[in-house]
């Protein structure tokens, strides 16, 4: 990272985990496997269960604290100055680690504050079931992100579904730069341009669903790279599971994949991916398979 720290190249993502009996083993089973980078927020509202999984292990002498690379992010909700370092302490609280690694601003959108009392309130809404944003700038939310760096509640800071012009407004303004911009990628939606741009300005690119949603159903869901005949063929040519050919595709690229599983079989699986690299003309095949197609739009939000 841009301040000296280091980030593991692939990570466990924490969203929709699961009960919180299987959040708990998951982290267990991907410390086992070799796993050191947890990704987490407060709007998964598991960070307690990961927090006990991590700590289990630390307990039991497999890892210590300063091995575990633990991230989590401000929910949109609470962007207002006054609430960034109370929810990052929160996050703090919530994981029981003592700091957090990283810190993310979730959504370069904030939503009206939840009223005392409403703190779960986390999608609000108007009576036709439109999202209730502000104009809460996130250059004045990022100002209080840098406080938590100070307050050493987390040792970095970064952005997360932030786009180009996103990213240099804050770099135009801040005092301590973000490490990481995480974003949706995998190869239907590749970000080479994006990774491109955030590495000149010595920012990693980590993407969520990198094996894309190959349970979800819905019409205009494009179809994940997994069932494509491309990495059907590469995985037999490497003798890799389609999931460790696509992820391994986006360690080549410049991504740091967070796929998330609670199948001990399938965290295995992902994290297996650094005993073999693609041939450049596999890449460029590879490269093909992008249509820009989001399998989290985020439409909701438009009319911000």
């Amino acid at each position: 990272l841009n301040n000296g720290y280091q980030l593991p190249v692939i990570g466990l993502g924490t969203y929709l985990a699961g009960t919180q009996g299987e959040v708990q083993n998951a982290v267990k089973t991907a410390i086992d496997a070799g796993y050191r980078h947890f990704d987490c927020a407060y709007f998964y509202g598991n960070e307690k269960e990961v927090g006990e999984g991590i700590k289990a292990k630390i307990d039991d002498g497999t890892v210590k604290r300063e091995d575990v690379f633990v991230t989590s992010k401000l929910w949109n909700t609470f962007h207002s100055p006054d609430s960034v370092v109370k929810m990052c302490r929160k996050s703090v609280e919530n994981l029981g680690l003592g700091y957090l690694d990283l810190f993310l601003i979730h959504w370069p959108v904030a939503y009206v504050e939840p009223k005392d009392g409403e703190e779960e309130n986390l999608l609000p809404t108007d009576a036709k079931g439109q999202l209730l944003t502000t104009d809460t700038d996130y250059v004045d939310t990022w100002k209080k992100m840098e406080e938590c760096v100070q307050q050493k509640l987390t040792r970095s800071i970064g952005l997360s579904n932030f786009n180009s012009e996103q990213i240099d407004r804050i770099l135009s303004m801040c005092q301590i730069k973000p490490v990481t911009n995480q974003v949706e990628c995998s190869p239907n939606l590749n970000q080479r341009k994006l990774i491109q741009f955030c590495k000149e300005r010595d920012i990693i690119v980590t993407g969520y669903t990198p094996l894309g949603r190959p349970h979800d159903s819905r019409p205009g869901t494009p179809i994940t790279a997994l069932k494509s005949p491309l990495v059907e063929e590469l995985s037999k040519k490497y003798n890799k599971t389609p999931a460790q050919i696509v992820l391994r595709y986006l360690v080549e690229i410049g991504c740091v994949p967070i796929p998330k599983s609670v199948t001990p079989s399938r965290i295995l699986e992902n994290i297996h991916i650094f005993d073999f690299s693609l041939t450049g003309e596999d890449i460029i095949k590879m490269d093909g398979l992008n249509q820009n197609a989001r399998f989290i739009p985020y439409d909701e939000c438009k009319h911000h």
